[in-house]
């Protein structure tokens, strides 16, 4: 088999990239071909995110990838979840993308469960209730700015979506990603129109859904020439945890769970159907879609945000400090000085991460970290008892023990955090590939061609590419956990 190239377009909350995969039908190999930052811009005081900036990037990205591919299959889009932008019938751009950061939707759920109630919606959508959640920012939006909320919009593209919209002219709905917008029956895969209908929201704005690996055809030709010639676009999955998941090197068996680590943490199991239940809707866990039609059920944990953002606070001080000196200080660093729930509603925007982590130790009866090398391990403990607590529900949701755990995704890197994690949960660690997202999205995209045959088959390229470590738990680590776990446990309110 001669080599078969495909272009990853992968973007995350902090930077995005173009890679390259080389496919000979037995391995793959990976090259990155552009990087960039990505963040957000105030304008009169909402946080949007730099739409037009990430797509001159991006085709310079593909343009970099075709030369150096020379002749590339096609090229597919991932990104986060849930921000959307409103494209006029044209597809041209009348609403950017706001970033789900944005405090336009505090207290917005009250609202929304005031209109229709919390247990119905779950019921329908058996997603997590997060007020970030498309369907919350529509409402959000609708209720600041009234009937001028969705004038002149023809569709609401997810950001995948509206990036494969401009790449190709199509205007629809990957399924992957669409199922993070609360606005997707879990049971039928389809929209939920009478619930965007009870809240008053347009249903004119809802793009047709494709299934995932969906061919949308080349690139226009304004694109084409822009990059130095034509590719197939792929409506690969679009939601990066989508296709962090789908990489995920597990073959066989069903005792086993991700985590795909970066910003956020996604950890959960990867199942036939939706698990839909009272207890599922009290501990907030979600029923997310998956490639081949599969259910991600998981929860959102918020990931190393909380030690991206002691970095960001130690730059805006003049510190410039490394995630890899960071992370060896707090390897050094006690343990067990503060215990932390990381995903107290404080941390998700904090003005300054450090205080205020050390304000909710103050809060919560604890001694604060002082060292940064101590607030950094703070976090990360909290982390791993997170990680502990949902594997339990998992166990508990699908009557099976877990015996080990995959984590996939930039945060695999983090040998740490990966320790503390086995010694947390009592079981065995895998960790790798780190890229995992961009080794999804590339899979998707050799299925929908062809190459590749099938998930199973995928993985087990995945496996036969590249490298993962093994971290098993340390028997005294492990019971100085069990000491503390009953203090997380009383933080989270269980």
């Amino acid at each position: 088999m001669t080599n078969r190239h495909f272009i990853a377009v992968d973007l995350g909350a902090e930077s995005g990239r173009t890679m390259v995969a080389r496919f000979d039908g037995q391995t793959i190999g990976l090259s990155e071909t552009h990087r960039f930052p990505n963040g957000y811009v105030r304008i009169l005081g909402t946080m949007y995110w730099d739409t037009l900036r990430l797509w001159g990037e991006i085709k310079t990205g593909i343009g970099k990838s075709i030369r150096e591919a020379g002749q590339a299959r096609s090229v597919g889009v991932d990104t986060w979840g849930v921000d959307y932008g409103l494209v006029a019938g044209d597809g041209s751009l009348v609403g950017n993308p706001v970033h789900y950061r944005d405090r336009r939707t505090e207290g917005i759920l009250e609202y929304a469960f005031s209109i229709v109630p919390q247990e119905e919606i779950y019921r329908q959508t058996g997603l997590q209730f997060l007020p970030f959640n498309t369907l919350f920012q529509l409402l959000a939006e609708k209720r600041q700015r009234g009937s001028a909320a969705f004038v002149g919009a023809d569709k609401m593209l997810l950001v995948p979506d509206l990036l494969n919209s401009f790449l190709t002219g199509q205007k629809v709905a990957e399924y992957t990603i669409a199922s993070t917008t609360q606005m997707l029956d879990a049971h039928r895969q389809i929209w939920d129109t009478n619930l965007l209908e009870r809240f008053g929201i347009p249903t004119h704005l809802l793009p047709e859904l494709v299934a995932t690996g969906t061919k949308l055809g080349p690139v226009l030709p304004d694109v084409a020439r822009e990059v130095g010639g034509s590719v197939d676009v792929v409506a690969t999955a679009g939601h990066d945890t989508g296709s962090a998941v789908a990489a995920v090197p597990a073959i066989g068996g069903d005792d086993w769970c991700y985590i795909s680590s970066g910003t956020w943490s996604l950890m959960g199991a990867e199942l036939p159907s939706p698990v839909i239940s009272p207890q599922t809707l009290a501990n907030n866990f979600t029923n997310e879609g998956g490639v081949g039609g599969t259910i991600r059920f998981l929860k959102n944990i918020m990931g190393l945000w909380l030690v991206q953002e002691c970095r960001r606070s130690l730059d805006r001080a003049g510190q410039s400090v490394s995630y890899a000196d960071l992370t060896a200080q707090a390897a050094s660093a006690p343990a067990f000085v503060a215990i932390l729930n990381p995903d107290d509603a404080r941390f998700m925007n904090p003005a300054d991460m450090p205080t205020a982590v050390r304000d909710f130790c103050r809060q919560t009866g604890q001694n604060p970290p002082d060292e940064i090398g101590s607030l950094v391990r703070t976090c990360l403990e909290g982390l791993a008892f997170r990680y502990r607590w949902v594997k339990e529900q998992l166990e508990a949701h699908r009557g099976k023990p877990i015996r080990r755990i995959h984590i996939v995704g930039g945060g695999s890197q983090n040998r740490l955090l990966n320790q503390l994690a086995a010694d947390a949960c009592h079981c065995e660690i895998v960790a790798g590939p780190v890229e995992a997202t961009a080794l999804g999205n590339v899979v998707v995209q050799a299925m929908a061609s062809g190459d590749i045959a099938s998930l199973a088959e995928g993985r087990q390229v995945i496996m036969q590419s590249f490298p993962t470590e093994i971290f098993t738990p340390t028997p005294s680590s492990s019971r100085a956990w069990d000491d503390h776990y009953p203090t997380f446990l009383k933080l989270i309110g269980r």
